[in-house]
C-alpha cells in the first residue's frame, strides 16, 4: 500500500505534495514548524502492508485518532481530509473552546448536553477533568475519550465504572459520552502492560476510579431535575412511530419522526433471539440484598464483623510507599503468567447468585447462560494473596485494643492443636515439646518485628505484645478466631532464610488467615466432607466445632458471612482477582441453558 507523501506541520495541517513532486522538507513561508516527509510507507515490510484493510476503514481509524487529539489538545488546530475529497473529515481551530471542538468532531447532539467536571486528590496523586453528557443524552454504545498524562489510552475499569454510574440515570440500553483527562504522577503509572501501549495500569486504581465515579454521580444528580422526557405510545406491530427519544443519537431519522428523505419512520422489526441465548439477569443490576444492613446484635455474646470493627480500630490513612523490590516483581510476574483467560473472563463478568453452603464454603455464580458452583474459600485465598502482592508494604492496620501478648495467643493455638492431635494419635505415645516450640516462635516473631511492621503492618512490641494486624480489604474483618492458628503457623510455615520465599510464604499465611472460616452445617444442610479446606490449607479445621458459640450466635454469624461474601468479597473478586489455572478445580459448571434446551429438543 503506497501511502504517497504527507507533509505534517506543527499546527496540525496535512498538505499532500503535488503529483510527481516530492514534499519539500524545508519550512513553508507563513507556517510554524517543520515539514516531515512520509513516502512509500512500509515498503520493506510487505506483511505489514498486507495487513491494511480497505481505504475507507483505515481512514475511519485515522479520523478516530485525529478526532480524539483534536478534542484533547487545546490551542492546536487539526485538519484531516481524505485525498481527493473536498470536505474535511475533521477540522478544528486553535482558539475554539472544548465544547466547540466536541461539536465539530462528535456533533451538536452531544455538545448541547455536556457537563464539566474536575476532581483531584493529593494523597492518591491524581487530577482529573473532562466533559460528560447529562441524562438527556444517550446512545447505544459508550463513547469514552480517555487521556492519561496526555496520551490516548484505554481502561476497562474506568469504562465499567462510568457505565455503572450512568446506569442509574439512563434508560436501559443507553450509554453516555465522556471525555476524561487524567494526570497521574509518572512513577505511579505502568505503561508496559500492552504491546501497543493502548492500556496502562496505575496505583490506587480502585480508589481513583471510585473518586471519579462519585464526582460524576454528584454532577448528574445535581442536574437531574433538568431531564426531558418524550411522550410515547405503545403501537401495534408494524405501526408507524409517533415520537423519538429526545436524547437518542440516530443518523437515519430526524427529530420529527421522519426519515432524512422525508418518508415516515417505520418501527424496525428486530429478529427475536432464541430463548436459550438470552441471559437471565443483567450483570449490571445490583441485588437488593446488598443494600440491606444486617442486625449487628449477636446473641450469646457472639461478635459479628461489624461488632469487631468497632472494638478494633481501622487505620488505612497511611501514605503510599512505592516498592520496587526484584523479589516482589518476580512474584507479581508469576501471578500474571499463571492466569487462565477463561476463568479471568468469568470472574470479571460474573453475576453473584448466592452462598450455597457455608460448611463447604460454596457459592453459585452465573456467567452468560451458564451456572457455576464456586469454592469461594479457594477464590478468596488467591485474591487475598494477590492483594498482598499489589499492596505490599502499604497495608492498613487493624488496631488491637488492648494489645494481646504473643504467649497467650500461642498458648491458645497450642491447646487447640494438642486437642486435635490427641484425637488422631490414638495412644501412639508420641510426645512433642510444645513449650520449646512456643518459646522459639515467640522469640522469632519478636526478632523479626521490624520487618513485620514495615512490610506487613504487624506491630509487635519488644515485650512480645501484638498491637496490630494487617488490613487487606476495606469493609471486611477476618475471623479473629483464626488468629491463634495464624500466629502459630508463622513459625514453621514461613521460610525466614530467603527473601523471595519469606515474602511468598508469609503472604500466603496472611491470605489463609483472611479466608472466611468454616461454619457448622445448618439444620437443613446434610452432612458432607469439607473439600474446600484442602484447597486452602485448612485441613486441621474441625467443621463441627462451633467455637463455643450457641446456635443463635452461629446463625447470626452465618447471616453476616453471607452478606460479606456477597457485598464485599465477590465485588472485590471482580476487580482484583487474576484467576490462575489452579482455580479450575474450584469451579464446577452445574447448569448450561443452551445444553438444557438441546436435551429438551432431543427428547421431544
Amino acid at each position: 500500500m503506497d501511502m504517497g507523501s504527507i507533509a505534517v506541520y506543527s499546527d496540525g495541517k496535512l498538505v499532500p505534495p503535488k503529483p510527481g513532486q516530492n514534499a519539500d522538507p524545508k519550512p513553508v513561508a507563513g507556517r510554524q514548524g517543520t515539514q516531515i516527509t512520509v513516502e512509500d510507507l512500509f515498503y520493506n515490510v510487505p506483511s505489514r502492508r498486507r495487513a491494511f484493510r480497505s481505504p475507507s476503514e483505515e481512514y475511519s481509524k485515522i479520523l478516530d485518532v485525529v478526532g480524539r487529539y483534536a478534542v484533547h489538545c487545546g490551542g492546536v488546530s487539526f485538519s484531516c481530509k481524505k485525498h481527493g475529497d473536498t470536505d474535511m473529515g475533521v477540522s478544528t481551530t486553535a482558539s475554539s473552546p472544548i465544547t466547540d471542538r466536541i461539536r465539530r468532531v462528535h456533533g451538536s447532539a452531544v455538545a448541547n448536553e455536556l457537563l464539566e467536571f474536575k476532581v483531584s486528590d493529593k494523597s492518591l496523586g491524581f487530577t482529573a477533568k473532562g466533559m460528560l453528557s447529562n441524562a438527556n443524552y444517550h446512545v447505544k454504545k459508550t463513547t469514552l475519550l480517555l487521556f492519561i498524562n496526555h496520551r490516548s489510552v484505554e481502561s476497562s475499569s474506568i469504562k465499567r465504572g462510568i457505565e455503572a454510574t450512568y446506569s442509574a440515570f439512563l434508560p436501559k440500553g443507553g450509554h453516555p459520552f465522556a471525555y476524561l483527562s487524567l494526570e497521574i504522577e509518572p512513577h505511579r503509572v505502568d505503561v508496559n502492560v500492552h504491546p501497543t501501549k493502548r492500556e496502562v495500569n496505575f496505583l490506587h486504581e480502585d480508589e481513583i476510579v471510585q473518586k471519579i465515579c462519585e464526582t460524576i454521580q454528584e454532577k448528574l444528580a445535581a442536574v437531574d431535575t433538568s431531564r426531558s422526557y418524550t411522550l410515547t405510545q405503545t403501537l401495534l406491530p408494524g405501526a408507524k412511530a409517533v415520537a423519538t427519544s429526545s436524547g437518542k443519537d440516530d443518523d437515519t431519522t430526524t427529530g420529527s419522526g421522519r426519515m432524512k428523505d422525508g418518508t415516515p419512520a417505520i418501527s424496525a422489526r428486530t429478529k427475536k433471539p432464541y430463548e436459550y441465548n438470552m441471559v437471565r439477569v443483567d450483570n449490571r443490576d445490583r441485588k437488593i440484598t446488598t443494600m440491606l444492613q444486617p442486625n449487628t446484635d449477636s446473641p450469646d455474646g457472639g461478635k459479628t464483623n461489624e461488632d469487631q470493627s468497632k472494638e478494633y480500630g481501622y487505620d488505612n490513612n497511611s501514605q503510599w510507599t512505592l516498592i520496587n523490590y526484584t523479589t516482589v516483581r518476580k512474584l507479581r510476574a508469576d501471578v500474571r503468567e499463571s492466569a487462565h483467560k477463561g476463568l479471568c473472563e468469568m470472574f470479571q463478568n460474573h453475576t453473584f447468585i448466592g452462598v450455597v453452603d457455608e460448611h463447604r464454603r460454596l457459592a453459585a455464580v452465573q456467567h452468560g447462560v451458564k451456572l457455576y458452583l464456586v469454592d469461594y474459600a479457594a477464590v478468596c485465598f488467591e485474591m487475598f494473596y494477590q492483594i498482598g502482592l499489589s499492596d505490599f508494604a502499604n497495608f492498613g492496620h487493624i488496631r488491637l485494643n488492648p494489645s494481646i501478648p504473643l504467649r497467650e495467643i500461642l498458648e491458645i493455638a497450642i491447646e487447640e492443636e494438642t486437642s486435635r492431635t490427641s484425637e488422631t494419635q490414638n495412644g501412639t505415645g508420641t510426645v512433642f515439646d510444645w513449650e520449646a516450640a512456643l518459646q522459639t516462635i515467640e522469640k522469632l516473631l519478636i526478632d523479626k518485628r521490624q520487618m513485620l511492621k514495615e512490610y506487613f503492618a504487624m506491630e509487635i512490641t519488644e515485650s512480645g505484645e501484638l498491637t496490630s494486624i494487617p488490613l487487606l480489604l476495606k469493609g471486611y474483618m477476618p475471623s479473629l478466631g483464626k488468629l491463634p492458628s495464624f500466629i502459630l503457623r508463622l513459625g514453621p510455615n514461613v521460610d525466614w532464610n530467603s527473601e523471595l520465599e519469606c515474602f511468598d510464604t508469609l503472604l500466603r499465611e496472611i491470605a489463609l488467615f483472611y479466608v472466611p472460616e468454616i461454619l457448622p452445617p445448618g439444620p437443613e444442610s446434610p452432612p458432607a466432607a469439607t473439600q474446600a479446606a484442602a484447597a486452602t490449607g485448612d485441613e486441621n479445621s474441625n467443621p463441627n466445632d462451633d467455637g463455643g458459640w450457641g446456635d443463635a450466635a452461629v446463625a447470626a454469624r452465618r447471616d453476616e458471612l453471607k452478606r460479606s461474601v456477597e457485598a464485599v468479597l465477590f465485588p472485590a473478586v471482580k476487580k482484583r482477582l487474576i484467576a490462575p489455572k489452579t482455580l479450575l478445580r474450584g469451579v464446577t459448571e452445574v447448569a448450561n441453558l443452551k445444553g438444557l434446551y438441546r436435551i429438551f429438543e432431543r427428547s421431544c
